[in-house]
């Protein structure tokens, strides 16, 4: 199984890796999404340690049963071979209606199947209003003409 782009990874590239990155975690299919990374891919999310496919399957699912309505954008921060580092931000809300934005960094490294094999995520959390949304698209793919995270001053 192979995932392109291939490291190493020119500007162009882990822009792409990025935003399919995006897309698969905005379409919040955990099974779908956890094919992205190798099997026995070590991630740290948090505080919450994770490894391999099966883990990170049941623990996407446990984020999308709690973040709901979650929108994504990821943005690259720098990149070298076979690494990639991602700002990123994301809006939802809790079952009670309360809407959150979650900041983050991810630092990504990939094998020479452009599988991730390592994933660190460093994230906070603001309590926003409705009225302070700025995640409107429908449910799913951002919109290519939707602005990104400098765009948009976050």
């Amino acid at each position: 199984m192979s995932r392109p782009p291939f490291p190493p990874f020119t500007e162009e590239a882990a822009v792409r890796k990025i935003r399919a990155a995006e897309d698969g975690w905005n379409g919040r299919d955990p099974a779908k999404v956890a094919l992205a990374y190798t099997p026995d891919s070590k991630w740290r999310n948090r505080s919450e340690f994770i490894t391999g496919r099966s883990e990170i399957e049941a623990f996407l699912t446990r984020k999308w049963e709690k973040e709901l309505a979650y929108r994504l954008i990821k943005e690259l921060w720098a990149f070298t071979d076979n690494r990639i580092a991602v700002r990123f931000a994301y809006e939802w809300h809790d079952a009670k209606g309360d809407w959150c934005r979650s900041y983050g960094n991810e630092n990504w490294e990939f094998d020479e199947a452009g599988l991730m094999q390592t994933r660190h995520a460093s994230i906070n959390d603001l309590q926003i209003s409705e009225a302070d949304r700025k995640f409107h698209w429908p449910q799913g793919r951002r919109p290519d003409d939707h602005p990104g995270l400098t765009e948009l001053g976050l």
